[in-house]
């Protein structure tokens, strides 16, 4: 089976990517499988790519390329919604390169991994391909506006797969799609090349992108209860983004320089994650969590908020991590001082953690898209009867509203009026 998956941008860095190339290298296993970037704007990738998997690029972003001299280079797409927040980088030449590349497409299987890209499966795909969206944001993290639009695109796709059971279930009560199948399959995160910590550093770690939404500057208040009663103690935060000097400077306000340090950007995480006992996520909102399971794989028990949706379909609270109440900084720096205190307890919830995390492995998730795939092909009749019919019914309800009937009700023939009059 050829299966084509596309991504925003294949030479960046970030959890889609990774997930998405290491679907596509479990997927190599049994199929013919490529990567399209809808652009670039380095030479190479920044994550190495099963030398199995294809990399195709749409349009080189880069100032001094040939595509940079194309006029269609500079007009703003027309076919990405423009609701979509990565809108203004895309153009008209990557609009028709898309459109040519789909059209043309060979593959049995075309997965797209963000709306925009998406909306263009479900213009420009083949309907003989089965076309998928996956969705790597939550339902409700999409305005009003885009979400109207991907509605009506995502009820022509074959699946949506979200990354969270809850978010499945958003999906289908806020955005019903006969014939489309809705389900959940979590992102897979492969065995690190590091050993799992032995949990007894005294170091918390974090990683993720410094924006709000990711509550670092939450974090940093809790540690700074940690470090009062436990000043042998370490919080290291990865990641980069715009509120690096506003975090820079909280630190160095509480008078944590020298105890929490902003680390910068590490790729892969794990091998910083391998060095530390614990492993903090304190955001509002999380799609998924690969921090969480990242950090479970190298047997590092995670202490998270219980935010919608990811981490509490990843933790198990006392198990295998602990969730706080989101945006509670007394329980978060209580549930941290507490595996501080319990050594033994912390690494047998690492261990755990350990083990629990091999249900993220690239093979058994590849398993769980193989048998989507069958699915989608075994039912497409039976989808496609029962999309006609929910077009029928609505086509139905529409008529009957312009002529004043109830559902449910007929009008009562002219003779019966007359004869009843």
């Amino acid at each position: 089976m050829k299966i084509a998956l596309l991504l925003h941008n294949a030479y960046g860095i970030g959890g889609t990517i990774r997930t998405t190339m290491n679907l596509a290298a479990a997927l190599a296993d049994r199929h013919d499988v490529e990567i399209v970037s809808m652009m670039r704007h380095r030479q190479t990738p920044r994550f190495a790519l099963d030398p199995r998997v294809r990399l195709v690029p749409l349009v080189d972003t880069r100032p001094d390329g040939e595509d940079a001299k194309d006029p269609l280079f500079s007009q703003a797409s027309q076919d990405f919604p423009a609701a979509e927040k990565r809108h203004h980088q895309y153009s008209r030449l990557i609009d028709t390169r898309v459109a040519a590349y789909l059209r043309g497409c060979p593959a049995d299987v075309i997965i797209g991994t963000r709306p925009g890209v998406n909306v263009y499966i479900s213009r420009f795909a083949p309907r003989r391909a089965l076309r998928i969206a996956q969705e790597h944001l939550r339902h409700d993290a999409h305005s009003k506006k885009l979400r109207a639009e991907l509605a009506s695109h995502y009820r022509a796709l074959d699946a949506v797969v979200t990354t969270t059971e809850a978010d499945a279930a958003v999906y289908r009560a806020k955005m019903p799609m006969p014939g489309v199948r809705t389900l959940a399959i979590p992102n897979s995160v492969p065995e690190p090349a590091v050993a799992p910590s032995e949990g007894t550093a005294p170091v918390i770690a974090a990683a993720g992108r410094l924006v709000p939404g990711k509550r670092f500057d939450l974090l940093i208040d809790a540690f700074a209860t940690v470090a009062e009663k436990y000043p042998d103690w370490q919080l290291r935060i990865y990641g980069g983004g715009a509120e690096k000097e506003r975090l820079a400077a909280r630190i160095e306000r509480l008078g944590l320089t020298g105890s929490a340090e902003l680390m910068g950007s590490r790729s892969p995480i794990e091998a910083e994650f391998a060095k530390a006992s614990l492993v903090a996520v304190a955001s509002d909102a999380e799609s998924f969590g690969m921090t969480i399971v990242e950090a479970m794989r190298c047997g590092v028990p995670v202490v998270s908020t219980d935010c919608p949706l990811g981490p509490g379909e990843i933790i198990q609270d006392g198990v295998t991590g602990r969730l706080v109440p989101t945006g509670d900084e007394q329980a978060l720096a209580n549930a941290l001082m507490d595996l501080i205190a319990d050594a033994p307890g912390r690494r047998a919830m690492g261990a755990a953690a350990l083990e629990r995390s091999r249900a993220y492995d690239p093979a058994p998730i590849a398993q769980r898209y193989d048998r989507l795939f069958t699915e989608l092909e075994a039912s497409r009749f039976a989808r496609s009867w029962e999309r006609g019919r929910a077009t029928t019914r609505t086509r139905l309800g529409r008529l009957a509203r312009r002529l004043g009937v109830s559902p449910g009700r007929r009008r009562a023939p002219a003779a019966r009026k007359e004869a009843s009059a």
